[in-house]
C-alpha cells in the first residue's frame, strides 16, 4: 500500500455511503464498543451525532474515499494527562498496514492539538492479533492483561493495556 494515497481528514455527512459500507461488516465491528450500522439512515445519524462532533475521530480515507477511522479521546479532570486511541479498517484492506500508517500520522496529530495528553493508551481483546501488530509497530508497549475489565458486545472481556508516550522512557 502507498502511503501517499492515505490521508486523514474529518468526518462529513457525504461519507454516510462509503461508512456504511465498512461500518455495517460485523467482523470490522467485532471489537468495536459500537454495533454494526444497518442502513443509510443510520450511518448518518451515526456521523452527525458521534463521529463529527468527537474531540478527535478522523476518517481514514483510501484516494479519499473513507475506509475506517482513528480516534483519540482525552480523559478530562486529573486524568486529562491521557487519551484513549481507538480505530477500525476495513476488512477489504486488513493485511495492508492500513492501521499502522494512519496511526502514524494520528498520533502526531492528536499530541499536537490536546497539549495536556502525555500518554495515550489502546485496549485491545486478547484474540484481536491483527490490532495488537498495529500498536507495536508505531511504537505501543504492551503494558499487561486487565482481566474481566469491560462489557464488549454484552460479554465481560479481558483486555491489553497498550500505552505510547511521545518520548518512551
Amino acid at each position: 500500500m502507498n502511503p501517499s494515497r492515505l490521508s486523514l481528514r474529518q468526518f462529513k455527512p457525504s461519507d454516510a455511503d462509503h461508512f456504511l459500507k465498512w461500518a455495517s461488516d460485523d467482523r470490522v465491528t467485532r471489537y468495536l464498543r459500537w454495533n454494526s450500522v444497518r442502513s443509510r439512515e443510520e450511518a448518518l445519524t451515526y456521523l452527525e451525532k458521534v463521529a463529527i462532533p468527537h474531540p478527535w475521530r478522523r476518517s481514514i480515507c483510501l484516494d479519499g474515499i473513507s475506509i475506517g477511522y482513528v480516534s483519540v479521546k482525552p480523559e478530562t479532570g486529573d486524568s486529562r494527562c491521557r487519551a484513549h486511541v481507538s480505530y477500525a479498517v476495513s476488512s477489504e484492506h486488513w493485511g495492508e498496514g492500513i492501521a499502522t500508517e494512519a496511526l502514524k500520522m494520528g498520533i502526531p496529530m492528536s499530541f499536537e492539538q490536546f497539549p495536556e495528553v502525555v500518554r495515550l493508551e489502546a485496549l485491545v481483546e486478547v484474540e484481536n492479533k491483527g490490532s495488537q501488530r498495529a500498536l507495536q509497530k508505531v511504537g505501543f508497549v504492551n503494558e499487561g492483561l486487565l482481566r474481566k475489565y469491560a462489557f464488549c458486545k454484552g460479554e465481560i472481556r479481558d483486555f491489553l493495556i497498550y500505552s505510547f508516550l511521545p518520548t518512551q522512557d
